[in-house]
C-alpha cells in the first residue's frame, strides 16, 4: 500500500489501524518502547485475546525478518511489480 509509510497522516487508515501500525512500529524498534498509554489504548480496542494474537503475529514478523536478514535471504521476486512500501521515516 502505497501510503503505509505515511499511515499516521493518511486518511486511508481508520483510528484503530492507525494505532495498530503504531504498535507494530514500537514492536519493531530496538529496544522494544511500547508506551503505556499506546497499550492502555490497545486494551480498549481488543480483548486478551486479540492483543495476544497481534502481539504474537508482530512479533513473529519481527523474528522472520531478523532471521532471514542475519542468513541474507532476500526477496524471491514473488511480488514483483507490486508496490513496495518505504520504511517509516522515509519519504520519495
Amino acid at each position: 500500500m502505497e501510503n503505509l509509510h505515511d499511515y499516521e497522516g493518511s486518511g486511508l487508515f481508520s483510528e484503530t489501524e492507525k494505532l495498530v501500525l503504531a504498535y507494530v512500529d514500537a514492536m519493531t524498534q530496538t529496544p522494544v518502547e511500547v508506551p503505556d498509554e499506546m497499550f492502555s489504548a490497545l486494551r480498549a480496542q481488543f480483548d486478551e485475546a486479540q492483543l495476544v494474537e497481534l502481539t504474537a503475529n508482530i512479533a513473529w514478523e519481527n523474528y522472520r525478518a531478523r532471521f532471514n536478514h542475519a542468513f541474507g535471504l532476500e526477496a524471491e521476486g514473488f511480488s514483483e511489480g507490486a508496490v513496495c512500501a518505504l520504511p517509516v521515516g522515509q519519504k520519495h
